[in-house]
């Protein structure tokens, strides 16, 4: 009876301890899974600065963009209608599969018709020139930019490389061929 008692005490025992084991296992491949989680947040990005101004950082724990700054040696002014390339002094080395993509600052827009013509331009991994930034103004007034003026923002993305598929047809749709407005108003 006694050797039953501690047999079962035993199997009792390893039971707590592999299951013990098996938290503590779990709880190790959670830390690992975040730590490699928060690692993701956050990239690593070569940037060469020949403006003197900040380098491009979020203003706000979510953002999404970062501002670009015009970097001038005197100031220019946009006439009505009129598109000018400015550029920011900055250089960047982005990694494989990313891309940036520049887009309008929402106050210059709202406030003075001033936005990027070729939104959102694209920056490619493999560009290692000046980011420069196409800016119009579409308002009725001049606008003019001084250095250092914030004048657009910078959106860093992950994108897909695709091939494709050559075909005679493609799967049918509810929507099919609409668009345009083809869905209403």
């Amino acid at each position: 009876m006694k050797n039953e008692k501690r047999k079962v005490k035993n199997s009792s025992l390893l039971t707590v301890h592999y299951s013990l084991f098996i938290i503590h296992y779990s709880l190790f491949t959670i830390h690992c899974s975040l730590l490699t989680f928060n690692y993701s947040l956050f990239m690593n990005v070569f940037i060469i600065n020949r403006s003197g101004h900040p380098l491009p950082a979020y203003q706000t724990p979510q953002s999404a963009g970062m501002d670009l700054c015009a970097f001038l040696s005197e100031p220019i002014t946009l006439h009505p209608m009129e598109r000018k390339l400015i550029p920011t002094g900055l250089y960047m080395e982005l990694p494989a599969g990313y891309e940036a993509q520049v887009r309008p600052r929402s106050g210059l827009a709202l406030k003075y018709g001033i936005t990027v013509l070729n939104t959102p331009g694209t920056i490619d991994a493999d560009y290692r020139g000046e980011i420069r930034v196409l800016l119009i103004n579409l308002s009725q007034e001049d606008f003019v930019i001084h250095d250092g003026d914030r004048i657009a923002q910078m959106v860093i993305a992950s994108h897909q490389t695709v091939t494709f598929t050559l075909t005679e047809e493609l799967s049918q749709t509810q929507r099919g061929t609409g668009g345009y407005g083809s869905t209403g108003k």
